[in-house]
């Protein structure tokens, strides 16, 4: 009997550690990056950006409801999605109702997208049904494109890098016409800011670790992700070679729907555009 006894408190270890790493998923934390900390910078002088990543709609376990909780009260000027929303097609539809909180927000410099590597199992005719929902909620889309704003005057470029991993990137026909101003990046795998010494930029968005997930006693698992790993940047403000760059935890999960050492995130991002100098503003013809 004392194996029988043993087996059961083993198999009810199991499922208490397994409930805590799925409650893991529904706590979200709201991180709010400072880039410089310089309390002097005016509100004219900042780009406050929403990052949300690695929605893995297969995955999630935070409502369109709790993200509209959770995002109330809060007014960025600019939304980016930096990939990993769905794996399946039948998850469009439900990926949908995510897009439409973000577009109720109504950012003043609009949403931008881009595509990683769990998109791309989507082939053909499924994959431009991906792209047309991101796109009817009011998304632009950057598949190695590049788009630029004026905020108060100031130059912004938004850089979209297709996704690395799977050998999609780009780079100069990414950055091609991109001049003086604030350079933002966005993209899906942070191991492309490796080979970015001839491109420069100002901030980079990225996902794709989700903080590790499981952390115990280390990720070990995300070894074959890349050389980021082995350098110990997996999650949170990193930096390279001088440049500054994000890699957010995301909001859901792959594989099972749990997270131990690591959280879902949504982040704003107050970036400063105080030494970018104004332009004169071209006007719509």
């Amino acid at each position: 009997m004392e194996w029988y006894i043993m087996l059961v408190l083993i198999i009810a270890v199991i499922i208490c550690l397994l409930y805590k790493a799925h409650k893991n998923t529904k706590q979200v934390e709201l991180t709010h990056i400072r880039l410089p900390e310089n309390k002097n910078v005016s509100r004219n002088e900042i780009l406050k950006v929403l990052h949300l990543s690695d929605l893995h709609m297969e995955n999630i376990s935070v409502s369109p409801d709790r993200l509209s909780d959770l995002l109330s009260g809060h007014q960025p000027d600019l939304i980016a999605l930096t990939g990993d929303y769905l794996d399946k097609v039948k998850s469009i539809p439900k990926l949908s109702e995510y897009l439409k909180v973000l577009h109720k927000m109504k950012p003043k410099y609009g949403i931008y997208a881009v595509f990683g590597n769990h998109d791309y199992v989507l082939k053909h005719h499924d994959f431009d049904k991906l792209r047309k929902v991101l796109e009817d909620n009011g998304c632009q889309v950057l598949q190695n494109e590049n788009d630029l704003l004026y905020v108060d005057g100031r130059p912004v470029h938004i850089i979209g890098i297709d996704d690395f991993s799977t050998e999609r990137s780009n780079l100069d026909q990414s950055f091609r016409k991109v001049n003086q101003g604030f350079r933002l990046v966005l993209t899906h795998d942070p191991n492309i800011v490796l080979i970015m010494e001839k491109y420069n930029f100002d901030y980079l968005l990225a996902g794709h670790f989700h903080g590790g997930q499981i952390w115990w006693p280390k990720p070990y698992h995300l070894i074959k992700m890349g050389r980021l790993v082995r350098m110990n940047m997996v999650k949170g403000l990193q930096r390279y070679r001088g440049k500054a760059f994000y890699i957010s935890e995301g909001l859901g999960q792959t594989g099972l729907n749990i997270r131990v050492g690591s959280r879902p995130e949504i982040t704003f991002h107050h970036l400063s555009l105080q030494a970018i100098e104004k332009v004169q503003t071209p006007t719509a013809v």
